[in-house]
């Protein structure tokens, strides 16, 4: 079994989204012996954003690519690559100022490609990263699960199916602001939603 971590906090050496999303993937290693485990930390080797230059070298077809372009494309084929070999994903993920971070939103702006890990068809878009399982470990300073102001639930589920990842879990970490008391409950919340979704009971089919 493969295993993608996605850890996505500015904080890469102080993040509670990234130790949640640690904790979730051992267990889930440990479930499935033999797994591989690759974690890309976008803390400490954040992405380039989809600017111009980059669309420009995505649609130039390859034969024709400069050096620099190549070289471009080539760091988002490595990141499709990941996640077309990944089993399951385990995404860090914080809440900025009511989004997801912004290197998160550039590794999903490097995941999606059209007839690559999505295609259009007659019927509409079809997501073509089938069978993974996804897990999402969230924290965030307010309280805001199932509220309006809970916009990362929604966009996560609407991006992640519309690649074809459907089979999605979250974990709540919230209240991470409002005092220490308030960190040590939302973490131990946090990991008794891990223990009642039984990652790393069992085994994935």
């Amino acid at each position: 079994m493969n295993i993608l971590q996605i850890n996505s906090s500015a904080r890469p050496d102080a993040s509670h989204s990234s130790r949640l999303a640690s904790t979730i993937a051992q267990r889930v290693a440990a479930a499935n012996g033999g797994s591989a485990l690759t974690v890309r930390d976008l803390g400490r080797q954040p992405l380039a954003e989809l600017d111009e230059p980059a669309l420009q070298a995505l649609f130039t077809p390859a034969e024709q690519r400069t050096a620099e372009q190549a070289a471009r494309v080539a760091i988002d084929d490595a990141l499709i690559a990941e996640v077309q070999a990944a089993d399951v994903l385990v995404l860090g993920v914080p809440m900025y100022n009511f989004g997801v971070p912004a290197q998160l939103k550039n590794w999903i702006d490097a995941i999606a490609r059209a007839r690559v890990t999505f295609t259009y068809t007659d019927k509409g878009p079809v997501g073509l990263l089938t069978g993974k399982k996804v897990y999402v470990a969230l924290t965030r300073g307010g309280q805001y699960r199932n509220t309006p102001a809970d916009t990362q639930v929604p966009y996560l589920r609407t991006v992640l199916a519309f690649l074809g990842m459907t089979d999605v879990q979250f974990v709540y970490a919230e209240g991470m602001a409002l005092g220490s008391q308030a960190e040590q409950d939302a973490l131990a919340s946090a990991h008794a939603q891990i223990d009642e979704l039984g990652i790393g009971e069992a085994a994935l089919a």
